[in-house]
């Protein structure tokens, strides 16, 4: 038995080694932190994982969260196709014409310098 302390633990000033304290971890400005934004179940259970699915990215390197938010686009796009295609399900709203149905009239505005 030797009189260091186990990994992690340093004794403390004053202390025995069998009397050691954790040593908090050194403050990274670089290091992933978590952004903690709200995420509100929108009562959908495909949505609702895939935002939870973004929780994924307060953990990683910033070079890490594209892979995340690409999956979680993905699986929104799925989501979405997937309200199109149920059967039964009517299809989006044909968009309406522009000024109705007639044509923009041209604009003749002439500048004076």
């Amino acid at each position: 038995m030797t009189d260091s302390a186990p990994e992690g633990l340093v004794a403390a000033p004053g202390t025995e080694a069998g009397e050691a304290a954790a040593v908090e971890p050194e403050y990274d400005p670089a290091a992933p932190a978590p952004l903690n934004v709200p995420r509100t179940p929108t009562g959908n259970a495909e949505v609702d994982a895939q935002l939870d699915r973004l929780a994924d990215a307060d953990h990683l390197a910033t070079d890490g969260h594209l892979e995340v938010y690409e999956d979680v686009h993905r699986g929104l796009r799925d989501a979405l196709t997937a309200l199109d295609a149920r059967p039964g399900a009517p299809g989006p709203p044909a968009p309406a014409p522009p000024f109705g149905n007639r044509a923009p009239a041209p604009s003749y505005h002439q500048s004076r310098s």
